[in-house]
């Protein structure tokens, strides 16, 4: 019997309501894992290039894998995948909470699905049963009440349900999933695809408990990892503030993104920073499956104007930035307040912020008046402002409906130069990251299959002095500098990249796993053996998540995107305007030097496509027809 994963993968054809159950084998399971080795796998199997995403052609992917609903910290994330309907290419997006571990519970290791249901429909499982059911009564509610309606209808008061809001429904694209109203699989779009399939939600409900080749074994390293949560600095900072506390980190490093990442330094950070937040707007922490960490923030306020629930969840350090300084916001409990309509409506919170500060910007600038929004201006620090266009958007209302299509299609929309102020790398929009400041995340946001990921690498500063130890197990021995722009770092960014990938093909959550969280690459190795009984090693994993990575790109080089695509924002090869790093910018011929080491790095030939060899090496030949 297998350990640690279920066994079947489902299969639903939304378009006739059929189901069937697919059994790989220990072999299949072991070359692609989990989460983006498993949806990529899927998607270069039954899609062909070209396809519409957002036509019933395109493929949904739930994928878990092997170790989800372990009992530890971190071991709960799942992964959905689909083309995205942003930027038309690879789409991934993660979450945590307790869906995943629900659905093994349920018994099945991914969901695959098909085509596009002739009305609005939800799947629910339980215990292996799968049965698709009527969403009329749920389709037009937010997040909040579908998961109350559904949790009524199908009489179980723990059920978990992934499902989308008004903005997956009205085909948004940059509409997100969201489970039980604190976990979001955030970017590139995949509520809007569960939306053009009539896909309201999916519900689970399981009572398999999941079997594991070495129980005791597996005991002791959950001792291990418990003392171990509770003394690493990393992650005691992640307990105690969350994200919210990178907000002032960013600041004094000079690359808080401000106005668009026109600056790296914001004047109203002591109102919206974690002493603020803990002080005027903060209730309770939040967690995961098993997590010790709870890096979850929950908000309340009975101010009038902006009221806050602490059910809809508290904005993380990307909200913060997103609705604070990159909009020229210091209003915390307004951008709290956004932050909790883009879950109850279903928006990606980061694309919703830049996509307010490109209207801004365009605003400023003269390209946007009161004439093109229907009476309303919009300019930097308009909270309200940027409400309203949350709602907009959402619904596709008005002026909302140019920029229901992201930032990239907006801005070809708008003309009049307002290309200039709208920035994307792959179509999809940056988090609050300036790599101006960490050249290594630079090279994450250009060389990243779903476009801009700032969780595609480990982040820069974290590695200077004694730091760069928690990488050694890879071969990374000495420290690298955030603003070096050389082999040493190109080194780091490669390594370092497998490490973050093998988060993603576990579905592992960072802030309580390798490489400086809640977990060892020791420790993790550990981990899966004693949940699979595999006689495994770090070169396999590493090795799973190098494939996981060429297959996303090969997905992309089959959609036509190629080196030129492989970049970073205007801006950034700009000087900074203040602050530290006033002066600073990425020279953008040392960078396309950085990217032309890395494709060799890689066994990528001059055009960004995976050499025969490396196929080979991955056992990925099948891919070279």
């Amino acid at each position: 019997m297998p350990f640690g994963y279920v066994g079947k993968i489902l299969h639903v054809n939304l378009t006739d309501s059929t189901w069937s159950v697919e059994e790989p084998n220990q072999e299949w399971y072991r070359t692609y894992m989990g989460g983006t080795g498993v949806a990529a796998y899927y998607l270069l199997k039954h899609l062909k290039g070209g396809v519409d995403p957002l036509s019933p052609e395109n493929v949904l992917v739930f994928a878990l894998s092997p170790v989800t609903g372990a009992p530890l910290s971190g071991f709960n994330r799942f992964t959905v995948s689909a083309k995205s309907p942003l930027t038309h290419c690879f789409g991934e997006a993660e979450a945590g909470g307790y869906f995943g571990p629900e659905l093994k519970s349920a018994g099945f290791d991914a969901i695959v699905l098909f085509g596009k249901a002739e009305k609005p429909t939800y799947l629910y499982i339980k215990d292996g049963h799968v049965e698709l059911r009527d969403a009329a009564k749920v389709w037009g509610l937010d997040n909040n009440e579908t998961l109350k309606k559904i949790a009524e209808e199908t009489g179980e008061k723990r059920v978990r349900v992934a499902s989308i809001g008004p903005a997956g429904e009205k085909l948004v694209r940059f509409a997100n999933v969201c489970n039980d109203m604190e976990h979001f699989n955030g970017r590139t779009g995949m509520g809007a695809v569960m939306g053009s399939k009539n896909l309201k939600a999916i519900a689970v409900r399981g009572s398999r408990p999941l079997e594991v080749a070495e129980p005791e074994k597996l005991k002791e390293i959950v001792q291990w990892q418990r003392a171990f949560v509770r003394q690493n600095p990393a992650a005691v900072a992640m307990s105690t503030t969350g994200t919210p506390g990178v907000a002032k980190h960013l600041q004094a490093s000079g690359i808080l993104p401000t106005r668009n990442f026109s600056d790296g330094v914001f004047e109203g950070i002591d109102k919206i920073k974690w002493d603020t937040y803990e002080e005027e707007i903060f209730k309770s922490k939040g967690t995961c499956s098993m997590c010790l960490v709870a890096c979850k923030r929950r908000v309340i306020s009975d101010d009038e104007k902006y009221p806050l629930d602490a059910k809809f969840g508290g904005p993380e350090y990307e909200a913060i930035a997103c609705l604070g300084s990159q909009i020229g916001n210091d209003n915390l409990k307004a951008l709290a307040r956004g932050n909790q309509l883009c879950n109850l409506l279903g928006l990606d919170v980061i694309t919703v912020g830049n996509t307010t500060a490109f209207v801004m910007e365009c605003f400023e600038n003269g390209i946007l008046t009161a004439a093109d929004t229907g009476g309303r201006e919009i300019r930097w620090g308009d909270e309200d402002g940027m409400l309203w266009l949350i709602e907009q958007i959402a619904s596709r209302t008005g002026f909302g409906d140019v920029l229901a299509d992201g930032v990239k299609v907006s801005a070809e929309r708008i003309g009049k130069g307002a290309e200039a102020y709208a920035f994307t790398i792959k179509g999809n929009d940056l988090p609050m990251h300036d790599g101006r400041g960490k050249t290594g995340l630079a090279m994450a946001m250009a060389l990243s299959a779903t476009g801009a990921d700032h969780v595609e690498t480990p982040h820069d500063p974290m590695f200077q002095g004694e730091g760069y130890k928690f990488l050694a197990p890879l071969g990374l021995l000495k420290p690298v500098r955030p603003l070096e722009m050389n082999g040493d770092k190109v080194r780091f960014f490669f390594l370092g990249q497998k490490s973050f990938a093998v988060n993603n093909l576990l579905g592992l959550c960072n802030f309580a796993s390798v490489p400086v969280h809640g977990m060892t690459f020791e420790k993790l190795v550990e981990t899966v053996i004693a949940v699979t009984g595999w006689n495994t090693s770090l070169y396999e994993l590493l090795m799973a998540a190098e494939r996981s990575l060429v297959m996303a790109r090969m997905f992309n080089n089959r959609e036509g995107l190629g080196p030129d695509d492989d970049r970073v924002i205007r801006r950034w090869h700009e000087p900074m305007k203040s602050g530290p790093l006033q002066g600073h910018k990425i020279d953008e011929k040392e960078f396309k030097e950085m990217l032309k080491l890395y494709y060799e790095m890689s066994g990528w030939d001059e055009q960004g496509v995976p050499r025969r060899g490396k196929l080979i090496e991955l056992n990925l030949e099948y891919l070279l027809d």
